[in-house]
């Protein structure tokens, strides 16, 4: 079996953020915020942080925070609940949260709760169950789960479940999973039934695909695996044969790791492959906490340094 090609994926990802006339750094412009919370977080794992400059970083996010109190992919576009979150999560993995208003941050995430408990993106109104688990999960990194309706928004997770067990796509899953986990309600899963839809996206190849009759794809080792570990059934998958499948997607010699083997990588994927080989416990990587999607050191420091 290949070994992880932790070097080439450091330089990979440093090289990314670098060059900002490359065609993945003009398309991924808008969605900067989410660029730099797969990079980082990547390099967290890889134990590879101190490579970037903190005070730049924390700059740069700091210019994308509205006056809303939400924060914008980029500088000069609109804020949006995903951008919030990925902004909050790199604060929390440098130990900054204290720059933060606490409270402008809660208010603005707040305010997006609909009457039904269900959240919107921002002020637009679109509705997924994705933004409900950013919601949950970003006011619980800031300790304000208080601040909304928690009840409501779990009874509204639960209507999106499906007859097989299911919420949707896979995605959709691992953020009704996530809620659901970080609100202290898995309770109302039936684990065995969604374990079986889980472990049925396992392939051939040992790689995890999204819905039924869909490629495998490197990014589902980290959507499927993290819903599996958080229900505890993730003994229903051959990990070993997964390790292989994220191995076989590396670019070795340039760095980066892509969705299926010799496809361009791309730095989504290059976080949810060592994100997956952190749930699967690869040697030599940090440990990723499943639900908030961050190392488990950053989480442990959020809850029980103070």
């Amino acid at each position: 079996m290949a070994e992880l090609a932790v070097d080439k994926h450091v330089k990979y990802i440093l090289a990314v953020e670098k060059n900002k006339d490359s065609f993945e750094s003009v398309v991924m412009d808008h969605l900067r915020m989410n660029g730099a919370y797969w990079g980082l977080t990547a390099l967290d794992l890889l134990g590879k942080l101190d490579s970037v400059n903190v005070d730049e970083v924390i700059s740069w996010i700091l210019k994308c925070q509205h006056e809303s109190g939400g924060f914008s992919g980029n500088i000069g576009h609109d804020p949006h609940i995903l951008y919030t979150l990925s902004a909050v999560q790199v604060l929390a993995l440098f130990n900054k949260l204290d720059v933060l208003d606490i409270d402008k941050v809660a208010t603005y995430i707040t305010g997006l709760q609909n009457e039904d408990g269900s959240f919107s993106g921002d002020m637009w109104g679109e509705v997924d169950t994705r933004f409900s688990y950013i919601a949950i999960c970003c006011l619980s990194i800031l300790c304000c789960l208080g601040k909304i309706n928690v009840e409501k928004a779990v009874s509204y997770i639960l209507s999106c479940k499906n007859l097989d067990g299911g919420f949707g796509c896979t995605p959709g899953v691992f953020c009704c999973v996530g809620a659901l986990a970080l609100t202290g309600s898995l309770h109302y899963v039936d684990k065995d039934l969604l374990g079986w839809w889980l472990c049925e996206r396992q392939v051939k190849s040992g790689g995890l695909n999204g819905r039924p009759e869909k490629l495998p794809d490197v990014c589902y080792s980290w959507w499927v695996l993290s819903s599996l570990i958080m229900i505890d059934r993730v003994h229903w998958i051959d990990k070993e044969k997964l390790v292989k499948f994220i191995l076989d997607c590396q670019d070795v010699e340039n760095g980066g790791i892509s969705d299926r083997p010799d496809d361009a990588v791309d730095v989504y994927h290059t976080y949810f492959g060592v994100a997956g080989l952190s749930l699967l416990n690869y040697p030599g990587l940090k440990a990723i906490d499943p639900a908030y999607a961050l190392p488990v050191d950053v989480v442990n420091r959020i809850f029980f340094s103070g």
